[in-house]
């Protein structure tokens, strides 16, 4: 899967459509940034959310950091496999370590999103060594 199949919000989520629902992970530089993940706290599936809601969080040795909604909608399914292996959002942050799953309020809304040039673009610089 490529990173062009992926749109992303600011708060370092990306999203997957899936038919009429989306998955939702933190992205490659957000599980980096935190280094080895402790603990997952997933939604109930069946919550409603607002876009930009805490929605989940998730911990790691450094720190722990609220994962937003990245649109209104529903959640329809969690990745339970997380409450056991957390790490694996750090193995495989865009295909095991998928966090939820939801369904849009509004479909239009995923256009709001940033594609991958544009979440690449808003990242600090990496200093180069």
């Amino acid at each position: 899967m490529s990173a062009n199949e992926l749109r992303f919000t600011r708060a370092h989520c990306w999203v997957r459509e899936e038919g009429s629902v989306v998955a939702v992970g933190i992205t490659d530089y957000a599980q980096e940034q935190m280094s080895e993940l402790t603990f997952v706290e997933l939604p109930e599936v069946g919550e409603q959310v607002e876009a930009e809601e805490e929605i989940a969080v998730v911990e790691s040795v450094k720190a722990a950091n609220d994962v937003y909604a990245p649109v209104a909608g529903t959640v329809t399914e969690v990745n339970e496999a997380l409450l056991e292996q957390p790490e694996l959002v750090n193995s495989d942050p865009f295909g095991k370590g998928w966090l939820f799953k939801m369904k849009p309020a509004r479909k239009a809304d995923l256009d709001d999103l940033l594609d991958a040039d544009a979440y690449e673009a808003q990242l600090p610089l990496e200093e180069e060594e």
